[in-house]
């Protein structure tokens, strides 16, 4: 049995932070970042069924064309992923009665797809282009403090990439996911494929410098440079790989989509991205909404 410490189920039946019960959840799901952004995909639904919010967390399970699906956001980061998807996993295969987890043979596997923004680390992907996350590289150290990694992990990538980059003793030790290929097949046509670096901060960790200095001023020219496998960085966000690692962890099926707001290498961005964002939603609930 799980202790009430450890997983906490509110009052009225609830998760702790998401405040969504187990029936209002579909197998699909969206996550964002913004709040305001679960509202404008709900608005798409042709009826919704449920809707929560408490604090960054706002959801919406409803139907769009025949499809059940939920939108939850999740706020900024990687500490944020890891209560999303823990809660979203218990909210599927744990039973709130009795506090354990359900039989294998009754677990759901979820669809869960990140719609986001990012930064490009190559000077041909352009302001609005997409970028899918085919490999999930994340410097933020989450999935360290998880066992069973080396099951899901990438090591011969890991072990690349640190030797390329001189990677510091002082940083988190970073680790590489292959998202879902099925999903990635699904939006093959959408987006380009990529290795996307997951941050655990906005300027520092990205390599911005506003009025304090970089304690490595080369950090992100050596990630621009490393290649394996064929493998090179691509674009920098702050989720992507803990939602890929903690769903292979969990036996969810995940993918990130980001258009590109900012191009790194040019110093240029686009801070009136709406349309791109707006876009990207309607391309992903076309897709994640046929049937057969």
């Amino acid at each position: 049995m799980i202790e009430s410490s450890e997983l906490i189920i509110n009052g009225d039946g609830s998760i702790f932070h998401l405040h969504m019960r187990p029936e209002e959840l579909a197998e699909s799901v969206i996550l964002v970042g913004d709040p305001g952004r679960s509202d404008l995909i709900a608005g798409y639904f042709d009826r919704i069924e449920s809707s929560a919010a408490n604090r960054e967390f706002r959801s919406h399970t409803g139907v769009l064309n025949g499809v059940r699906l939920t939108v939850v956001s999740t706020g900024i980061g990687c500490d944020n992923i890891d209560i999303v998807m823990n809660e979203l996993d218990a909210l599927a295969n744990v039973d709130f009665a009795t506090r354990r987890p359900r039989p294998e043979a009754e677990r759901r596997s979820l669809r869960i797809v990140r719609l986001g923004t990012s930064g490009a680390l190559r000077p041909e992907i352009r302001l609005g282009d997409r970028v899918m996350s085919a490999v999930s590289g994340g410097i933020d150290g989450l999935l360290n403090f998880y066992g069973g990694s080396e099951a899901v992990c990438d090591r011969a990538m890991e072990e690349a990439f640190v030797r390329q980059t001189g990677w510091g003793s002082r940083l988190a030790r970073p680790y590489f996911v292959h998202n879902d290929p099925e999903l990635i097949a699904l939006f093959d046509d959408t987006a380009i494929r990529g290795l996307t670096f997951s941050a655990p901060g906005f300027y520092g960790p990205q390599g911005r410098v506003v009025r304090l200095p970089l304690a490595d001023p080369a950090y992100v020219e050596r990630i621009e440079r490393f290649e394996h496998a064929g493998w090179r960085a691509t674009n920098f966000e702050m989720e992507s790989s803990a939602i890929a690692g903690l769903s292979a962890l969990l036996g969810h099926r995940a993918l990130t989509i980001c258009t590109i707001i900012a191009q790194r290498v040019a110093g240029d961005s686009r801070p009136d991205y709406e349309g791109f964002v707006r876009d990207l939603i309607e391309t992903a609930l076309s897709r994640l909404t046929v049937r057969g």
